[in-house]
């Protein structure tokens, strides 16, 4: 057995032990029922990862792909989540060499929840700390056909406040600003809410001049 392997039978036990069905129907009906649930609550499970840091010691060794993959091919919600809890405690430790993993996570068992929080996080620092991540892969998943990517190539700069790169941002966000998919006009409009708490004057220009959804408008103008 690997170490990996290991560490997943931990949090199996864990959460296993901790399985609420009560709980559960109502956070699938949540998520449209789109993945089944243990019926862990946030602060719960919050609480048994920082046990299972606690006892493994496994924040102080490398980043391990195969642990975060082997999460993510379980189930039920709680064990994504539990690889997202992961990968945010060791984002000091991601590198380069992790995008193709983080591709394989946006475009697997897709959903807001996972693919935002990859996004803004995850990938965000990646990024934020080895720039040639972008043309490399970030600019290819601006123009893929999957609409997680496109979703991803939007929010990555999410967090960069002042770092943002604004005509990276705004030629992403032209590329889509007629899609009527609903996640890509609320990830536009997003984007442009949290840009214009840095740079309210540029995001409002970009409004005005552009054609944008009713949706991406409304969500964007919300600081401005």
């Amino acid at each position: 057995m690997t170490i990996s392997e290991t560490y997943v039978d931990i949090i199996l036990s864990l959460f296993e032990s901790n399985r609420n069905e009560e709980n559960a129907v109502p956070m699938a009906k949540y998520m449209r029922n789109r993945y089944p649930f243990l019926g862990i609550k946030t602060p719960q499970r919050r609480n048994l990862m920082r046990q299972f840091y606690k006892e493994t010691n496994i924040l102080k060794q490398a980043f391990l792909p195969e642990f975060v993959w082997a999460l993510w091919e379980l189930e039920e919600r709680e064990y994504q989540q539990a690889a997202l809890d992961y990968m945010d405690r060791m984002r000091k430790k991601l590198e380069p060499t992790h995008m193709p993993l983080m591709e394989k996570l946006i475009t697997t068992k897709s959903w807001w929840d996972t693919v935002d929080a990859l996004a803004s996080k995850s990938i965000g620092h990646i990024a934020g700390t080895n720039p040639e991540v972008i043309p490399d892969y970030i600019e290819k998943w601006a123009t893929s056909s999957n609409m997680w990517l496109n979703r991803t190539a939007i929010l990555f700069q999410l967090k960069y406040k002042e770092t943002t790169d604004e005509a990276l941002l705004y030629r992403y966000i032209g590329i889509h600003n007629t899609s009527k998919e609903f996640f890509i006009q609320k990830a536009i409009g997003w984007a442009l809410r949290e840009y214009s708490k840095t740079n309210p004057n540029s995001v409002r220009c970009f409004i005005n001049e552009s054609q944008l959804a009713a949706l991406s408008v409304r969500e964007g103008s919300k600081y401005i």
